[in-house]
């Protein structure tokens, strides 16, 4: 099981070298032809993993409901992040990683309401939430990769 946890912890310390390698600037930046930026590709990987797995398993969120609703699917930026929000998401990468894992260890995740993603993933249990969340993780730090080369 800890593979799961190794390969996310891979992917967000890829998505915390993009953070400190580019400006305030740079991280707010939509390319022409884009309607997201990289920060916001990052804040939506901590808000997704949130929702699948704590918020469909019947759990309290780490994060707020107001940071969930500003990164959840079918938003887009609606203006500029603070550099405390650049800050808070570096801390919820990690933090939110590390409290998942404990939880999972101490059997915390019991139920799970079932979900089928919009790509038509069935996701019955907290597992499968795990192991797709690190797909969607992966498609998300693949565009926080693409957006860096054009700010």
């Amino acid at each position: 099981m800890s593979s799961v946890f190794e390969v996310q912890k891979t992917i967000r310390e890829i998505l915390l070298k993009i953070l400190e390698s580019h400006s305030l600037e740079q991280l707010n930046k939509i390319p022409q032809g884009f309607n997201n930026n990289i920060i916001w590709n990052i804040g939506h990987c901590v808000s997704s993993q949130q929702v699948l797995v704590y918020k469909l398993s019947g759990l309290p969120t780490m994060v707020s409901e107001e940071f969930i609703q500003k990164y959840k699917k079918g938003t887009k930026p609606e203006g500029d992040v603070s550099q405390a929000e650049v800050d808070e998401i570096k801390v919820f990468l990690s933090s939110t990683l590390e409290k998942t894992k404990n939880d999972f260890a101490s059997g915390l995740f019991v139920d799970y309401h079932e979900y089928t993603t919009s790509m038509g993933f069935t996701l019955s249990n907290v597992q499968d939430a795990l192991d797709f969340n690190n797909y969607h993780e992966g498609i998300h730090t693949g565009m926080a990769m693409t957006l860096r080369k054009l700010v």
